[in-house]
């Protein structure tokens, strides 16, 4: 298995505006047969949905909260070498205190002006004692008050710094709490559609499309890949005991419920429920190539639909011969199996490189 394709994750989310909503229900016209869903089914599958939807934005918002706290880290860091000047500047001010102490007790500083003028010389010489003994008066008073100053600001900095970091780590809880809780809610979704899924292949008949809200985001691409977030597993070509011959196309590993998407402009000519396949979708594009989407838990176009690239036509399941959940995709030159040509270089050839 390969790494993960660098895009930002499509996982799950709660009570965001871009939610996917089940529109209509329709029957499905399918190779297998054909039948009805009702509300419970339409809605299990628009849940899916819309949690992947709200799961991108707690993703998003709880990755940001981790850039914050970086860049609230280095901030708080700068903060403390700022407060350590300042707590070194403060030590300085009182060893200057000190030192001014000393000396004006050693200048006669702290006696009696009685004192002063019995002991001074002269007048000029009493004169020249008050005049040093003011400055030096006003020296002190001026440290003094630059101590305090310095201290007051001191712990002003000290208490923003810490409720920087009590307001950050609060929030980056909340949303630690909230991605949690929407995953949770997104597991047990996955596992009752899949359950319904599981139930239309072995009746051998689709539930029908159901049809979701197209995600908002502008594709101006003519092809893409047929997932956004992915790991590529099984490739083309590829032997073992799952295949009576050779791996017919490529697997993207995908949780159940990720939205497939068409990699191209085409039209819809087979949806059908059952076999080896599954749930499956056959698109014809022009050029005469066709590709399949295939072990899904749902489907949300019919058979004759058009589709443009980037439009969501599924959602991956492990249905049918399958050993988990991903989503087996095809290129044929036919819309019959047995036709495939290795997706990867074909889809590199237009422009995607899958990886």
């Amino acid at each position: 298995m390969r790494s993960p394709r660098r895009h930002p994750l499509l996982v799950p989310a709660l009570l965001c505006a871009f939610a996917v909503l089940a529109a209509r229900p329709t029957d499905a016209a399918d190779n297998d047969g054909a039948g009805s869903h009702g509300a419970t089914d339409v809605g299990v599958s628009a849940q899916v949905a819309r949690l992947y939807e709200d799961a991108a934005v707690a993703t998003r918002q709880y990755e940001q909260g981790r850039t914050e706290a970086e860049a609230q880290r280095a901030q708080a860091l700068r903060a403390e070498a700022l407060l350590d000047r300042e707590r070194r500047e403060i030590a300085v001010l009182h060893e200057d205190l000190g030192r001014i102490a000393r000396a004006q007790y050693r200048s006669g500083g702290g006696l009696p002006l009685t004192a002063q003028i019995i002991l001074a010389g002269s007048p000029d010489e009493l004169m020249r004692g008050q005049h040093v003994f003011s400055q030096t008066q006003l020296a002190v008073n001026n440290s003094i008050d630059k101590s305090r100053r310095a201290a007051s600001r001191l712990a002003a900095d000290e208490a923003k710094a810490a409720a920087a970091w009590q307001e950050l780590e609060k929030r980056n809880t909340e949303l630690a709490d909230l991605k949690r809780d929407i995953e949770s809610k997104l597991e047990q979704a996955r596992w009752q559609l899949q359950g319904q899924a599981d139930a239309s292949v072995a009746a051998g008949a689709c539930r029908g499309a159901v049809r979701l809200d197209q995600p908002r985001s502008a594709v101006t691409s003519a092809w893409l890949a047929p997932v956004e977030t992915y790991a590529l597993s099984s490739g083309f070509g590829s032997g073992g005991a799952r295949w009576a011959n050779r791996h017919t196309g490529q697997d993207f590993a995908v949780p159940i419920g990720t939205p497939v998407r068409a990699v191209g402009t085409g039209r819809v000519v087979k949806v059908s429920c059952g076999g080896a396949f599954g749930i499956e979708i056959v698109v014809e594009h022009a050029g005469g190539y066709y590709t399949q989407y295939a072990h899904l838990a749902a489907v949300t176009v019919d058979q004759g639909d058009r589709v443009t690239p980037g439009q969501w036509i599924g959602q991956s399941g492990t249905t049918g011969n399958s050993t988990g959940p991903h989503l087996h995709f095809e290129v044929r030159v036919t819309p019959e199996m047995g036709s495939g040509v290795d997706p990867v270089p074909w889809l590199s050839a237009r422009g995607v490189v899958l990886g």
